[in-house]
């Protein structure tokens, strides 16, 4: 079990940690993983010595997230996107993993002051940085993001980013702007990118997406109207695919993943 905080107990046992170097996150070169433990870090690791940062704990030890600079050959391991890695994480496992990325982006982006340029510190009580010049503090930023399942009757709308490799087809998603519920920003999204309206929308969950800090919001919704229009810029192609007929579509361990086996599952169900 994992629970997330930033004061490492001094009554807790071994410490745990995970190394990330220029996005990548250092993983045992077998089909598994799991934070190193501190008797593995020490002994295996002593070129891995870099700025430590608490993010929680790991069956009752503190685990913290290293900054590594040059990515360094270590033995039995390799460097690993975390998307990759996905397929390998447990819900516990990917919430270490997105939070240790996560609080790295953060911890880069905010090195400086933005008011006023100084150097910024650690916080003692917050998981903040703060700038002793002005006075001014910087949070972890998460982006929420809209993500959500088009369905009408036996079929769900799945479209293609222009970034995604290959027939490759997902749920729709975008950011929530300043000032937006989240109900219209999922609207305005869809309308946006394939020029259909929604309704009855369910709220189906959330997950932590740090590529580099958002936060997915889920929803199915049915179809309401009008007829697939993609913009041709972010959308390059979008269609409805009956629940036994899909595409190449993410991964379970992903909310886009899960979005989409819910919905045939319960086809699948009612057949």
């Amino acid at each position: 079990m994992f629970i997330p905080d930033h004061k490492p107990l001094s009554e807790a046992g071994d410490s745990c940690f995970i190394a990330v170097s220029q996005g990548q996150i250092l993983a045992p070169d077998q089909s598994s993983w799991a934070p190193l433990e501190e008797s593995t870090w020490r002994f295996s690791n002593p070129q891995l010595q870099a700025p430590q940062y608490c993010i929680g704990r790991y069956r009752g030890a503190d685990c913290f997230v290293v900054l590594i600079d040059d990515r360094p050959d270590v033995y039995g391991h390799h460097w690993i996107d975390l998307r990759r890695l996905m397929a390998l994480l447990d819900e516990a496992h990917y919430q270490m993993a997105a939070r240790a990325l996560q609080v790295i982006q953060w911890k880069l982006d905010h090195r400086f002051c933005g008011r006023c340029g100084a150097k910024t510190v650690s916080h003692r009580r917050e998981m903040a940085s703060h700038c002793d010049a002005c006075d001014l503090f910087f949070y972890p930023r998460l982006s929420p993001c809209v993500i959500v399942l088009i369905t009408r009757g036996d079929h769900c709308l799945l479209a293609r980013n222009a970034n995604f490799a290959g027939p490759f087809f997902s749920a729709l998603a975008g950011f929530i702007e300043a000032g937006e519920t989240i109900e219209g920003a999922l609207q305005r999204e869809v309308m946006e990118e394939v020029g259909i309206e929604v309704g009855q929308l369910k709220y189906f969950g959330s997950q932590s997406w740090p590529f580099p800090s958002q936060l997915m919001i889920g929803f199915h919704a049915a179809y309401a109207g009008g007829d697939i229009e993609v913009d041709g810029e972010e959308i390059v192609e979008a269609d409805w695919f009956r629940y036994d007929e899909l595409p190449q579509v993410p991964p379970e361990t992903s909310l886009a993943g899960q979005l989409i086996r819910h919905f045939v599952a319960q086809h699948n169900n009612i057949g």
